[in-house]
């Protein structure tokens, strides 16, 4: 039959031709993945310099024309994961082939311009040590510096804290999960695990040397002495924090923690005496000068000191979230900054399962909640065990901080606050509560508007080009579908005859 129609016949195969060309979909290239990577002025380290390993001084030194100027190098690139998987957090260690980005005013041999290799996942490995010879650290300033390199006989990772006399750590040797299971952390990490985010824990200290937190603390600062490391905890309730915030799963059975990704600068403001307001106020300003964008506050500091206000409304000043617990007593807190860096004051408080707060806040100044009784976390020398105190609910709160700054870094501080705030669940009836505020942090919810911003945003060009392929595709169906029809009848007409 089709010999009696060559036109028709020549006009099927052309048909069934490109139906079968143009069979797989191609609208996936019309939206293809935004490289969202910035272009930066970067340095490769390499294993020697004129004989000598390489160190951020020198680095400085040659680049910047300032040896002092290691600092803008170090706060620029602590905490992202480098392409071995670890991270710079000691100033005084480098290691071969990391990047280090650096000051736009950077010039020299070796200075390069363009995008950093995407960052791989990062390890559970140990912080390097030995790989290089420590050495040109960042010269120490008169006032406390979280980069400034240990003193003569300062304490290692793991000490006690040289001549502080270390306490027994709070806690009770029962614990419970309920906490963790609550936030269900893990149903924001398809998004985000905080990294990238340099999370200050202002209280005691975080203990640097317990497995769960490897590689992930900052060397910091200890401000009560001057111009000591923060990495050390002999009192825990630091490093209970900072293994709420961050601490992985490298420990069977130990509890893992909000934005394991991050990284944590510890500043210690108190250790085992009485806290100091002038020591709080002078932390608060090392962690915002230290380049952190979320600054949790332990439960030694007092709001209600001038000094501390003072200091608060310094960091307001900047693009910091401060999350505090919500005070006890009248505190003259600071007004949010202002401009387009206005920072943001988060005041939170502890509940228990049973939503029974953990100390008796003012009324109306709690703005939202998270767990702060009964929560399991780490203490020092990495045993779990159960605390109460409004610092634990501090340290979820920043941490889910940290998830949302690593999924959406354009966002202001004061953004995230209302992120934080808008995706609360609500408690007592109301919304807001006069006692529980927005209500408990709800961790998917704060992050899944970042999926809308994974994809380029469309134009509408794009979108009418796209609506035309939707529509040639749909025509290109209709015809192959008659075609087809078509070339069916045709075979039933001819085994007919």
């Amino acid at each position: 039959m089709l010999a009696k129609h060559p036109i028709l016949a020549r006009l099927l195969v052309v048909v069934m031709t490109g139906c079968v060309l143009l069979a797989v979909p191609r609208l996936s290239a019309a939206n293809p993945t935004p490289d969202n990577r910035p272009y930066v002025k970067y340095y490769v380290v390499a294993a020697q310099f004129q004989g000598q390993p390489e160190n951020l001084t020198d680095i400085a030194w040659r680049l910047l024309g300032s040896g002092e100027r290691s600092d803008e190098i170090y706060h620029l690139n602590t905490g992202r994961v480098q392409p071995d998987g670890l991270r710079l957090t000691d100033p005084g260690v480098l290691t071969a082939g990391w990047y280090l980005v650096l000051p736009w005013d950077a010039a020299g041999e070796g200075v390069k311009y363009g995008q950093l290799p995407p960052a791989p996942a990062p390890t559970r490995t140990a912080r390097p040590g030995g790989t290089t010879k420590p050495g040109g650290t960042p010269k120490p300033s008169g006032s406390p510096s979280p980069t400034a390199s240990p003193t003569k006989g300062s304490p290692g990772p793991g000490a006690t804290g040289g001549t502080q006399k270390c306490t027994a750590a709070a806690g009770s040797s029962s614990r419970s999960d309920w906490a963790q299971l609550r936030m269900a952390a893990d149903s924001a990490w398809t998004l985000t695990r905080g990294n990238g985010v340099k999370i200050a824990v202002v209280d005691t200290g975080v203990d640097a040397s317990l497995q769960q937190l490897s590689g992930r603390v900052a060397v910091g600062a200890d401000v009560t002495v001057g111009n000591g490391r923060g990495d050390t905890d002999c009192v825990g309730s630091g490093t209970a924090m900072a293994g709420i915030i961050a601490a992985d799963s490298s420990v069977d059975g130990s509890p893992v923690g909000i934005a394991p990704d991050a990284t944590i600068l510890p500043v210690r403001m108190v250790g085992s005496g009485a806290a100091r307001a002038a020591d709080a106020a002078t932390a608060i300003e090392v962690a915002v000068s230290a380049g952190a964008s979320v600054v949790a506050l332990g439960s030694h500091v007092d709001l209600a000191a001038p000094a501390v206000a003072a200091s608060l409304t310094t960091a307001l000043n900047h693009d910091v979230l401060v999350v505090a617990g919500a005070p006890t007593k009248p505190a003259p807190l600071p007004s949010p900054g202002t401009g387009a860096a206005g920072g943001a004051l988060l005041l939170t408080g502890g509940v228990g399962p049973a939503d029974q707060f953990a100390d008796e806040y003012l009324e109306g100044t709690v703005e939202v909640v998270a767990p702060g009784v009964d929560v399991a976390s780490l203490g020092t020398g990495g045993r779990v065990t159960g605390r109460t105190g409004t610092g634990l609910a501090v340290a979820f709160v920043a941490g889910q901080a940290a998830l949302i700054r690593a999924a959406e870094p354009d966002l202001t501080a004061a953004k995230v606050k209302e992120r934080i705030l808008s995706t609360a669940d609500p408690l007592g009836g109301q919304d807001p509560h006069p006692a529980f505020g927005a209500g408990m942090i709800n961790l998917a919810a704060s992050v899944a508007g970042a999926l809308d911003n994974k994809g380029p945003v469309s134009t509408g060009q794009e979108r009418r080009g796209s609506g035309a392929a939707i529509i040639v595709l749909l025509g290109l169906a209709l015809v192959c579908g008659v075609g087809v029809v078509f070339g069916l009848r045709m075979r039933r007409r001819r085994f007919a005859g």
